[in-house]
């Protein structure tokens, strides 16, 4: 069948409507969501055109049964930003990945995934990412695992006490309606200064005052806020939290954290601890969070994880590795297999006091491995040890020590935006 393939602007006026809110249906019905009425329809077009985002879809063809304004296939694409650990670069970023079951298994999203990944390479963008719901479908397209989180349950009844750590500051409960700029000031300054911060999109202001839940496709009415102000009353964090109820469950459940510092995110925890009514705290966080290590008994924090979270593509090679930290001199030639050749190639790396230069060669490479391993490496989740000993990367051992020594260290790269 040819499918009648195009890409939607939300943002021009000649867009019709019908295929505009066809397309929301499509995307809803893929993530098993309910169908959205009209205040759902306008949260949707306010956030994607705040997004100047890009509706890549495939309709079944005019006349054809079944023909409606309803897409068989989707793919959302947007611009926005990622901290790499040495600088923050524009990045491809993409969404709403969906297939009819009615569709599947003909090709539609290897069609709607390669076009814009091509056309994002051909626009100068170096790295695409995008969050994913089955984990076994996105390595075919060139993306690798790239950042990670766990899910904790945190025992917050008389156990729940700090060894050494006092709360400073102090915090004010506020509806989500009342935070302002609270949550883009904070946020702002956690992406600058950490390594596979996400930039968020507009969608997210919606979510952090409360105007709208996508789970629910509905305002938020058990959302609950609490902004940390330092000792110069200035913000310093804020959270974002529902509480189980009145009844028997006594539970608060993190929607959203961030602070500007790690002391920040303990006063936090060390009010969530306090609300009453409560026994445990649940959220979602990065594996390497400092909680159980503040407490006197840090098996009051039961984790589940790490578990992937951000899936970065490299596109661009020369200008990804110029733009992250590498943590030794050193240089190798690597070789870099993409089945979609927008990485495809052999690449002399050669790095002097932590930046990189990278230049096409012909010579063979000491280092080979898949865009999609390249992706896992970019903000160091992973060491290139493990990935040798699964078979991920392969070379000669004097290029592999080199490549290792190069690439490893730094901190553990997280993002505290889900897309």
């Amino acid at each position: 069948m040819e499918y009648d393939v195009r890409t939607l602007d939300p943002n021009d006026p000649e867009t019709p409507a019908p295929l505009l809110r066809g397309y929301l249906e499509a995307v809803n019905r893929g993530f098993h969501l309910v169908r959205a009425d009209s205040r759902g329809e306008d949260v949707w077009l306010r956030d994607v055109r705040g997004n100047s985002a890009r509706l890549h879809g495939a309709w079944l063809p005019a006349g054809s049964f079944g023909e409606s304004p309803v897409p068989v296939a989707t793919v959302t694409s947007w611009d926005g930003e990622l901290n790499t650990g040495a600088e923050v670069i524009d990045l491809h970023m993409i969404s709403d990945v969906t297939v009819a079951p009615s569709s599947r298994r003909q090709g539609l999203a290897r069609r709607l995934l390669s076009a814009d990944l091509t056309a994002a390479a051909a626009a100068g963008k170096s790295v695409a990412a995008l969050t994913v719901s089955e984990g076994g479908i996105y390595r075919r397209f060139g993306f690798g695992p790239a950042t990670q989180v766990s899910k904790v349950e945190v025992d917050v009844t008389r156990r729940f006490a700090f060894d050494d750590f006092s709360s400073f500051g102090r915090t004010v409960v506020l509806e989500p309606a009342e935070l302002g700029d609270v949550p883009s000031r904070v946020f702002a300054q956690w992406h600058a200064t950490h390594r596979g911060s996400i930039s968020r999109p507009a969608g997210y202001s919606s979510f952090t005052h409360g105007g709208w839940d996508w789970s629910d496709q509905a305002p938020s009415k058990k959302m609950r806020a609490v902004v940390h102000l330092d000792d110069a009353d200035e913000p310093h964090g804020y959270a974002l939290y529902e509480h189980g109820g009145w009844g028997d469950d006594h539970t608060v459940k993190v929607r959203d954290l961030a602070s500007v510092s790690t002391e920040g995110e303990l006063a936090l925890w060390d009010f969530l601890a306090g609300i009453d009514l409560t026994d445990r705290v649940t959220a979602t966080v990065r594996p390497d969070h400092p909680l159980a290590w503040a407490l006197t008994d840090p098996r009051c924090v039961s984790a589940k994880g790490p578990s992937d979270h951000i899936w970065v593509r490299i596109l661009d090679v020369p200008a990804a590795l110029a733009a992250r930290p590498w943590s030794a001199d050193g240089e190798v030639v690597l070789g870099v297999v993409d089945a979609l050749g927008l990485a495809e190639g052999r690449w002399a790396v050669s790095v002097r006091d932590g930046r990189a230069t990278v230049t096409p060669s012909d010579a063979a490479p000491q280092v080979s491995l898949d865009v999609s391993t390249l992706g896992s490496l970019y903000l160091g989740v992973v060491t290139v040890d493990t990935l040798v000993a699964v078979g991920r990367v392969r070379g000669d051992a004097d290029a592999l020590h080199t490549w290792a020594a190069m690439s490893d260290g730094g901190p553990v790269p997280y993002s505290l935006t889900s897309f």
